[in-house]
Protein backbone atom coordinates (compact mmCIF):
# COMPACT_ATOMS: atom_id res chain seq x y z
CA UNK A 1 0.00 0.00 0.00
CA UNK A 2 1.39 3.85 -0.82
CA UNK A 3 2.67 5.38 2.62
CA UNK A 4 4.40 8.36 0.89
CA UNK A 5 7.18 9.71 2.18
CA UNK A 6 5.29 12.24 5.05
CA UNK A 7 1.66 11.33 6.47
CA UNK A 8 0.39 13.95 3.94
CA UNK A 9 1.55 12.79 0.78
CA UNK A 10 -1.10 9.99 0.49
CA UNK A 11 -3.97 12.23 0.74
CA UNK A 12 -2.23 15.29 -1.37
CA UNK A 13 -1.80 12.54 -4.14
CA UNK A 14 -5.56 11.53 -4.48
CA UNK A 15 -6.82 14.81 -4.35
CA UNK A 16 -4.11 15.79 -7.49
CA UNK A 17 -5.00 12.64 -8.93
CA UNK A 18 -9.04 12.98 -8.71
CA UNK A 19 -8.94 16.80 -9.56
CA UNK A 20 -6.71 15.70 -12.74
CA UNK A 21 -8.88 12.88 -13.59
CA UNK A 22 -12.17 15.03 -13.70
CA UNK A 23 -10.02 18.02 -16.20
CA UNK A 24 -9.09 15.33 -18.27
CA UNK A 25 -12.43 13.95 -18.64
CA UNK A 26 -13.19 17.73 -19.29
CA UNK A 27 -10.69 17.99 -21.53
CA UNK A 28 -11.19 14.99 -24.08
CA UNK A 29 -15.48 15.27 -24.05
CA UNK A 30 -15.49 19.05 -24.35
CA UNK A 31 -12.71 18.41 -27.15
CA UNK A 32 -15.15 15.92 -28.49
CA UNK A 33 -18.47 18.10 -28.71
CA UNK A 34 -16.53 20.66 -29.82
CA UNK A 35 -15.20 18.86 -33.01
CA UNK A 36 -18.85 16.98 -33.15
CA UNK A 37 -20.80 20.91 -33.69
CA UNK A 38 -17.65 21.89 -35.98
CA UNK A 39 -18.84 19.13 -38.37
CA UNK A 40 -22.44 18.70 -37.67
CA UNK A 41 -23.31 22.38 -38.27
CA UNK A 42 -20.46 23.50 -40.65
CA UNK A 43 -21.54 25.85 -43.32
CA UNK A 44 -21.98 22.94 -46.34
CA UNK A 45 -24.84 20.92 -44.12
CA UNK A 46 -26.35 24.47 -42.96
CA UNK A 47 -25.93 27.35 -45.08
CA UNK A 48 -28.90 29.56 -43.70
CA UNK A 49 -28.36 29.65 -39.81
CA UNK A 50 -31.39 28.01 -37.85
CA UNK A 51 -32.40 29.98 -34.48
CA UNK A 52 -31.96 27.74 -31.65
CA UNK A 53 -34.55 28.13 -28.67
CA UNK A 54 -34.09 27.52 -24.96
CA UNK A 55 -33.84 24.24 -23.39
CA UNK A 56 -34.21 24.83 -19.47
CA UNK A 57 -34.01 20.64 -19.00
CA UNK A 58 -30.17 21.49 -20.42
CA UNK A 59 -29.79 24.79 -18.66
CA UNK A 60 -29.96 23.20 -15.64
CA UNK A 61 -28.36 19.94 -16.09
CA UNK A 62 -25.11 21.89 -17.61
CA UNK A 63 -25.10 24.35 -14.34
CA UNK A 64 -26.08 21.65 -11.64
CA UNK A 65 -23.17 18.70 -12.48
CA UNK A 66 -20.48 21.19 -12.45
CA UNK A 67 -22.16 22.63 -9.54
CA UNK A 68 -21.68 19.34 -7.94
CA UNK A 69 -17.97 18.53 -9.31
CA UNK A 70 -16.96 21.88 -8.04
CA UNK A 71 -18.03 20.99 -4.57
CA UNK A 72 -16.71 17.66 -4.51
CA UNK A 73 -13.30 18.92 -5.76
CA UNK A 74 -13.59 21.92 -3.00
CA UNK A 75 -14.31 18.86 -0.63
CA UNK A 76 -12.09 16.25 -1.47
CA UNK A 77 -9.33 19.30 -1.05
CA UNK A 78 -10.48 20.72 2.33
CA UNK A 79 -10.65 17.46 3.74
CA UNK A 80 -7.04 17.02 2.92
CA UNK A 81 -6.33 20.48 3.76
CA UNK A 82 -8.14 20.51 7.48
CA UNK A 83 -5.07 18.15 8.90
CA UNK A 84 -2.78 19.90 8.06
CA UNK A 85 -3.54 22.52 10.58
CA UNK A 86 -4.55 20.41 13.67
CA UNK A 87 -0.93 19.87 15.05
CA UNK A 88 -1.03 16.77 17.66
CA UNK A 89 0.25 18.34 21.02
CA UNK A 90 3.37 16.16 21.10
CA UNK A 91 4.84 17.48 18.11
CA UNK A 92 8.62 18.49 17.93
CA UNK A 93 9.10 22.67 17.21
CA UNK A 94 11.65 23.54 14.88
CA UNK A 95 11.92 27.19 13.88
CA UNK A 96 12.53 27.91 10.28
CA UNK A 97 13.83 31.17 9.09
CA UNK A 98 14.13 31.84 5.21
CA UNK A 99 16.53 34.75 4.09
CA UNK A 100 17.32 35.61 0.54
CA UNK A 101 18.57 33.21 -0.05
CA UNK A 102 18.56 30.43 2.34
CA UNK A 103 17.35 28.01 4.81
CA UNK A 104 18.29 27.90 8.90
CA UNK A 105 16.75 25.64 11.62
CA UNK A 106 16.66 26.15 14.79
CA UNK A 107 16.12 23.32 17.76
CA UNK A 108 14.13 23.76 21.13
CA UNK A 109 18.26 23.60 22.68
CA UNK A 110 19.17 26.40 20.91
CA UNK A 111 20.97 24.63 18.12
CA UNK A 112 21.10 25.84 14.65
CA UNK A 113 21.37 24.35 11.30
CA UNK A 114 21.48 25.10 7.88
CA UNK A 115 19.79 21.49 7.14
CA UNK A 116 16.31 20.05 8.77
CA UNK A 117 17.24 16.78 10.29
CA UNK A 118 14.17 14.76 11.93
CA UNK A 119 13.38 11.69 13.38
CA UNK A 120 11.68 9.46 11.44
CA UNK A 121 7.48 8.26 12.29
CA UNK A 122 7.43 11.43 14.84
CA UNK A 123 5.10 14.45 14.54
CA UNK A 124 7.24 18.07 13.96
CA UNK A 125 6.31 21.28 13.61
CA UNK A 126 7.97 23.88 11.70
CA UNK A 127 7.25 27.90 13.03
CA UNK A 128 7.86 29.63 10.29
CA UNK A 129 9.31 33.07 10.01
CA UNK A 130 10.88 35.54 7.19
CA UNK A 131 12.81 38.46 8.23
CA UNK A 132 12.60 40.29 5.22
CA UNK A 133 10.93 39.69 1.92
CA UNK A 134 7.76 36.26 0.77
CA UNK A 135 9.42 33.01 1.37
CA UNK A 136 7.62 29.70 0.63
CA UNK A 137 8.80 27.04 2.48
CA UNK A 138 8.48 23.50 -0.14
CA UNK A 139 9.51 19.84 0.55
CA UNK A 140 7.92 18.12 -2.86
CA UNK A 141 8.31 14.87 -1.38
CA UNK A 142 6.38 15.26 1.73
CA UNK A 143 3.87 17.62 -0.52
CA UNK A 144 3.85 20.58 1.51
CA UNK A 145 4.23 24.49 1.19
CA UNK A 146 3.91 27.08 3.61
CA UNK A 147 4.16 30.53 2.72
CA UNK A 148 6.14 32.69 4.89
CA UNK A 149 5.59 36.21 5.06
CA UNK A 150 7.31 39.07 7.04
CA UNK A 151 5.43 39.86 10.10
CA UNK A 152 3.00 37.51 10.06
CA UNK A 153 3.03 33.86 11.68
CA UNK A 154 2.34 30.79 10.20
CA UNK A 155 3.33 27.05 10.50
CA UNK A 156 3.20 23.70 9.00
CA UNK A 157 3.33 20.35 10.35
CA UNK A 158 4.04 16.49 9.30
CA UNK A 159 5.08 13.17 10.51
CA UNK A 160 8.43 11.96 8.23
CA UNK A 161 7.39 8.06 6.98
CA UNK A 162 10.86 7.09 5.31
CA UNK A 163 14.12 7.27 6.20
CA UNK A 164 16.47 9.32 3.35
CA UNK A 165 17.76 13.25 2.38
CA UNK A 166 14.76 14.96 0.52
CA UNK A 167 14.84 18.72 -1.09
CA UNK A 168 13.63 21.67 0.25
CA UNK A 169 12.84 24.56 -2.15
CA UNK A 170 11.84 28.02 -2.27
CA UNK A 171 8.35 28.28 -3.66
CA UNK A 172 7.76 31.95 -3.91
CA UNK A 173 9.96 33.99 -6.18
CA UNK A 174 12.10 35.86 -3.57
CA UNK A 175 14.82 37.96 -5.66
CA UNK A 176 17.69 37.39 -7.99
CA UNK A 177 18.98 34.30 -6.44
CA UNK A 178 15.56 33.20 -5.55
CA UNK A 179 16.37 29.22 -7.37
CA UNK A 180 19.79 28.81 -5.25
CA UNK A 181 17.62 29.11 -2.52
CA UNK A 182 17.23 25.04 -1.20
CA UNK A 183 18.70 23.18 1.21
CA UNK A 184 17.82 18.95 2.41
CA UNK A 185 15.79 17.60 5.34
CA UNK A 186 17.22 14.42 6.66
CA UNK A 187 14.90 11.98 7.75
CA UNK A 188 16.98 9.57 10.45
CA UNK A 189 16.10 7.09 13.19
CA UNK A 190 15.76 8.43 16.32
CA UNK A 191 18.91 6.98 18.26
CA UNK A 192 20.70 8.62 15.29
CA UNK A 193 18.90 12.00 15.84
CA UNK A 194 19.14 12.15 19.54
CA UNK A 195 22.79 11.93 18.96
CA UNK A 196 23.17 14.79 16.41
CA UNK A 197 20.71 16.77 18.27
CA UNK A 198 23.37 16.63 21.84
CA UNK A 199 25.79 17.11 19.91
CA UNK A 200 27.64 20.71 19.94
CA UNK A 201 28.82 22.40 16.55
CA UNK A 202 31.73 24.06 18.19
CA UNK A 203 33.02 27.45 16.22
CA UNK A 204 36.51 28.60 16.63
CA UNK A 205 36.71 32.44 17.52
CA UNK A 206 38.11 32.98 13.40
CA UNK A 207 34.83 30.95 12.41
CA UNK A 208 32.39 32.82 14.16
CA UNK A 209 32.44 35.85 12.01
CA UNK A 210 31.65 33.57 9.22
CA UNK A 211 29.45 31.19 11.08
CA UNK A 212 27.24 35.07 11.97
CA UNK A 213 27.44 36.01 8.19
CA UNK A 214 26.38 32.17 6.91
CA UNK A 215 23.26 32.60 9.39
CA UNK A 216 22.45 36.28 8.35
CA UNK A 217 22.37 34.95 4.83
CA UNK A 218 25.62 37.72 4.04
CA UNK A 219 27.29 35.31 1.58
CA UNK A 220 24.17 34.63 -0.45
CA UNK A 221 24.73 38.35 -2.06
CA UNK A 222 28.76 38.90 -0.94
CA UNK A 223 30.78 36.00 -2.35
CA UNK A 224 33.77 35.28 -0.51
CA UNK A 225 35.87 33.97 -3.86
CA UNK A 226 35.80 37.37 -5.51
CA UNK A 227 33.02 36.68 -7.99
CA UNK A 228 30.93 39.29 -8.53
CA UNK A 229 27.20 38.73 -7.08
CA UNK A 230 24.23 41.57 -5.39
CA UNK A 231 26.94 42.75 -3.62
CA UNK A 232 30.35 43.26 -3.40
CA UNK A 233 32.59 40.43 -2.58
CA UNK A 234 34.06 39.99 0.92
CA UNK A 235 37.38 38.50 -0.76
CA UNK A 236 40.25 41.01 0.62
CA UNK A 237 37.65 42.97 1.90
CA UNK A 238 40.00 44.46 5.54
CA UNK A 239 41.95 46.84 4.51
CA UNK A 240 40.85 47.73 0.85
CA UNK A 241 40.44 51.07 -0.74
CA UNK A 242 37.05 51.19 -1.82
CA UNK A 243 35.45 53.38 -4.11
CA UNK A 244 31.54 54.69 -3.05
CA UNK A 245 28.51 56.89 -3.67
CA UNK A 246 27.95 59.19 -0.88
CA UNK A 247 25.49 61.27 -1.27
CA UNK A 248 25.91 61.38 -5.27
CA UNK A 249 29.75 61.96 -4.41
CA UNK A 250 32.26 59.99 -5.17
CA UNK A 251 34.97 58.87 -2.69
CA UNK A 252 37.22 56.79 -1.89
CA UNK A 253 37.20 54.33 2.12
CA UNK A 254 39.05 52.23 3.63
CA UNK A 255 37.30 49.11 4.99
CA UNK A 256 38.57 49.60 8.37
CA UNK A 257 36.52 48.29 11.21
CA UNK A 258 34.53 51.69 11.53
CA UNK A 259 33.46 51.23 7.66
CA UNK A 260 32.63 47.50 8.04
CA UNK A 261 30.12 48.40 10.81
CA UNK A 262 28.38 51.30 9.19
CA UNK A 263 28.01 49.19 6.26
CA UNK A 264 26.12 46.39 8.85
CA UNK A 265 24.40 49.47 10.17
CA UNK A 266 23.54 51.55 7.25
CA UNK A 267 24.02 49.79 3.76
CA UNK A 268 22.94 52.67 1.99
CA UNK A 269 24.93 55.51 3.42
CA UNK A 270 27.76 54.32 1.56
CA UNK A 271 27.47 52.29 -1.90
CA UNK A 272 30.11 50.65 -3.61
CA UNK A 273 30.50 52.05 -6.84
CA UNK A 274 28.74 49.70 -9.63
CA UNK A 275 26.37 48.30 -7.42
CA UNK A 276 22.46 49.49 -6.53
CA UNK A 277 21.29 51.41 -3.67
CA UNK A 278 18.43 49.57 -1.66
CA UNK A 279 19.88 46.05 -2.33
CA UNK A 280 20.54 45.36 1.35
CA UNK A 281 18.71 46.16 4.98
CA UNK A 282 19.71 47.49 8.04
CA UNK A 283 20.99 44.62 10.70
CA UNK A 284 20.45 47.16 13.50
CA UNK A 285 18.32 45.11 15.11
CA UNK A 286 19.66 41.65 13.94
CA UNK A 287 23.60 41.65 14.43
CA UNK A 288 24.62 42.75 17.72
CA UNK A 289 27.73 44.32 18.67
CA UNK A 290 29.70 41.68 19.88
CA UNK A 291 28.18 39.95 16.41
CA UNK A 292 30.20 42.93 14.66
CA UNK A 293 33.52 42.54 16.42
CA UNK A 294 33.37 39.09 15.35
CA UNK A 295 32.60 39.71 11.69
CA UNK A 296 35.69 42.09 11.56
CA UNK A 297 37.63 39.63 13.29
CA UNK A 298 37.27 37.59 10.84
CA UNK A 299 37.85 39.78 8.18
CA UNK A 300 41.11 40.98 9.52
CA UNK A 301 42.62 37.54 10.00
CA UNK A 302 41.35 36.77 6.16
CA UNK A 303 43.01 39.53 4.89
CA UNK A 304 46.48 38.03 6.46
CA UNK A 305 46.13 35.10 4.57
CA UNK A 306 48.46 34.70 1.20
CA UNK A 307 46.15 34.88 -2.14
Amino acid sequence: MFQGASNFAKGVDSAFFFIFAISIFFLVGLTIVMIWFMVHYNRKRHPKAEQIKDNMKLEVTWTVIPLIIVMLMFYYGYAVFKPMRQVPDDAMVVKVTGRMWNWSFEYANGKISNELVLPVGKAVKLNLFSPDVIHSLYIPAFRIKEDMVPGKDNYMWFIPNIEGTYEILCAEYCGLRHSFMEAKTRIVTEEEFQKWFAEETPIVPEDKGLAILQNNACTSCHSLDGSKLVGPTFKGLFGSERLVMENGVEKTVTADSTYIKRAILEPDKEIVKGFAPGMMRAYDKVITEDDIKAIVAYFESQSKLPN
